[in-house]
């Protein structure tokens, strides 16, 4: 089901969603607000499954990496623009080595 590049856009979703449910935490506030913890969960199993998913064609290390280097680069951006994090020179310099590592991981699958 997920081969070629459709696992790479598949993997990319699952990331996306890794980051949600990241962001969630946050908002469900221990998971004590309904609305945001079933939003949270939901993309909890979302983004799981799509890994699972991708995985069945891409290395696990590559994916598995690629996923957790999306979900902290976006998890890290959305946390200074949503949430009020400092955004230092350090933290976007840190950003961008995640982003490079994570496009080198890609093109040496």
């Amino acid at each position: 089901m997920a081969g070629g590049s459709f696992a790479w856009v598949v993997l990319f979703v699952a990331g996306l969603f890794e980051v949600g449910w990241a962001i969630g935490l946050k908002y469900s506030d221990g998971f004590t607000k309904l609305v945001p913890s079933v939003l949270t969960g939901v993309s909890m199993v979302i983004s799981v499954v799509l890994l699972g998913v991708a995985l069945k064609s891409l290395p696990v290390g590559t994916g598995y990496a690629v996923w957790t280097g999306i979900g902290t680069v976006g998890t890290a951006v959305l946390g200074m623009a949503l949430l009020g994090e400092p955004v230092t020179l350090a933290r976007v310099v840190c950003i961008s080595l995640v982003v490079i590592g994570v496009i080198g991981l890609k093109f040496a699958h």
